[in-house]
């Protein structure tokens, strides 16, 4: 299981984040932070300091969220 950031950090790109991910599995995207679904540990610091509330975790992904976890996947997948 992992944590997926959603349409809230579109724009945002705030960061913090960054700076509490034990693993460093966040990554900067074009438009988004990213965090990569394979080496997410779950300990949810990130999800605790995002000042827009972007962070779920991924069983508690909406349908309309869902996409977001493919579009992470896709962004690590050649990484």
């Amino acid at each position: 299981m992992a944590f997926v950031i959603t349409s809230p950090c579109k724009g945002e790109l705030a960061g913090e984040c960054l700076a509490v991910c034990p693993v460093e599995c966040i990554d900067k995207g074009e438009d988004q932070f990213f965090i990569d679904p394979d080496l997410c540990i779950d300990c949810g610091a990130c999800a605790s300091v995002c000042p827009v509330d972007a962070i779920v975790e991924e069983y508690d992904l909406t349908p309309e969220q869902e996409p977001y976890l493919e579009k992470a996947e896709k962004f690590f997948e050649n990484r």
